[in-house]
């Protein structure tokens, strides 16, 4: 299913589905015990998409195997969602719900799948991580578990989804989002009755991040990719250029015109440099554009040929990476790379990258972030100038600083918002 057709689900259905459980949910509780009197033993997360979220949740998700043990932890995501999870190694493998969404009959299938197995595994906890989106917070009640956790609207004008949740917390729009899947989890040991959730002071918890360290085979396959591309130029520093966004949000990008300037004057600049150019399959034909236009044998072409364990040993082994807002920017937090991130329509203020070599660009527009909570990421947006008055002069004096600092050793300073 495409994103469009999700969206139209989760608001056509979503609505009438979470307010017949609501109704439901009320004449339940006349007769049930109060969720925050029972234990927590077994936890799932719901995060369905954007796997470069699911890099910042992971403090969160360490947190709730503090809590009850790894092996009873779990999670359900989308497939196409899944392979970070596998590389972070913070979740058993078995304990993993994939949802397939090639076509809706397939999705309900395993939506069903995922409800009869959490039932039979007793779950006790859903935590919902996807804020104001209906079908995780149908999910999450259907999962059968006694204390559902999740945001809620209270008096604010945000998407109804109901009131399916035994832990209502406030949305607060001014601390990252790496707290706030924070919060989530340390709601599950406090009382619902205290409302709103949650009354605890968020910058005494702590957020780490693991790095990344690839094995020696796979810097050997990463290494022999990038020379089956590369016309026998292998040269540092290498700088990446990722002009992908997820399709979900195409109003993060970057315009391409702009990659390709930036390509050109770093090549025009730098005598030994190489850039790689990555992107999604369906970013192929503009990654190919931008190569016919440099016109370079400095150029590597490896869009469409890696997964996402290759890209994280490429940011291993490489020097600089240029992206828009996505899933890469993130990812690349996982390695010591000098992580230069092009933020418009949402703000890093909330989904920036954590790590030490993090450098964000971002215009602080009147009008951004348009893409938020409040409006369950539908902009009105149809010119995305937030992305347009990012300059290639900018970009290109960044790139330049942050390697004429590694060129004498000094560690950068992470860049203010």
């Amino acid at each position: 299913m495409k994103p469009a057709t999700i969206k139209k689900l989760d608001y056509y259905i979503g609505i009438p589905l979470c307010f017949l459980l609501t109704l439901y949910e009320k004449g339940k509780s006349l007769f049930s015990v109060s969720a925050g009197q029972r234990d927590t033993n077994r936890i799932v997360f719901i995060k369905l998409v954007e796997q470069g979220a699911t890099v910042i949740a992971y403090p969160a998700i360490r947190r709730a195997i503090e809590m009850v043990g790894r092996e009873n932890v779990f999670f359900c995501v989308f497939k196409e969602n899944r392979p970070i999870l596998d590389i972070l190694n913070v979740i058993p493998e078995e304990n993993i719900f994939e949802i397939r969404k090639d076509n809706l009959p397939v999705f309900i299938y395993d939506i069903l799948q995922f409800f009869l197995r959490a039932r039979r595994l007793k779950i006790d906890t859903a935590i919902d991580m996807e804020f104001f989106s209906r079908s995780s917070a149908i999910i999450s009640y259907l999962t059968g578990a006694a204390k559902i956790i999740g945001y809620h609207r209270y008096n604010s004008e945000l998407p109804y989804r109901g009131d399916l949740m035994t832990h209502k917390l406030q949305f607060n729009p001014y601390i990252h989002i790496a707290y706030a899947y924070r919060l989530l989890v340390e709601s599950v040991l406090l009382s619902p009755n205290e409302q709103p959730m949650a009354k605890i002071k968020y910058d005494d918890l702590p957020l780490s991040y693991p790095l990344f360290v690839p094995s020696d085979g796979q810097i050997e396959r990463v290494n022999a990719l990038l020379k089956m591309g590369d016309k026998g130029h292998d040269e540092r520093p290498y700088i990446i250029i990722n002009p992908n966004a997820s399709d979900m949000l195409p109003l993060r990008k970057w315009d391409m015109e702009k990659f390709i300037l930036l390509a050109e004057r770093l090549l025009k600049h730098y005598d030994k440099i190489t850039l790689i150019i990555t992107g999604s399959p369906s970013e192929i034909s503009a990654a190919d554009e931008l190569c016919k236009r440099a016109n370079s044998n400095k150029i590597i072409n490896i869009a469409g040929k890696t997964s996402l364990e290759d890209l994280l040993t490429l940011y291993y082994i490489s020097d600089v990476i240029v992206t828009n807002d996505s899933g890469p920017g993130h990812f690349a937090s996982l390695t010591s790379i000098h992580n230069i991130v092009l933020f418009g329509p949402e703000t890093p203020r909330l989904f920036g990258p954590k790590g030490k070599n993090v450098h964000v660009i971002y215009k602080k527009l009147a009008c951004s972030p348009c893409v938020n909570a409040f409006n369950h990421r539908f902009s009105p947006c149809a010119n995305n100038i937030c992305m347009k008055h990012i300059s290639v002069d900018e970009v290109f004096y960044k790139i330049r600083d942050v390697l004429m600092v590694g060129a004498v050793g000094i560690e950068p300073a992470t860049s203010s918002i």
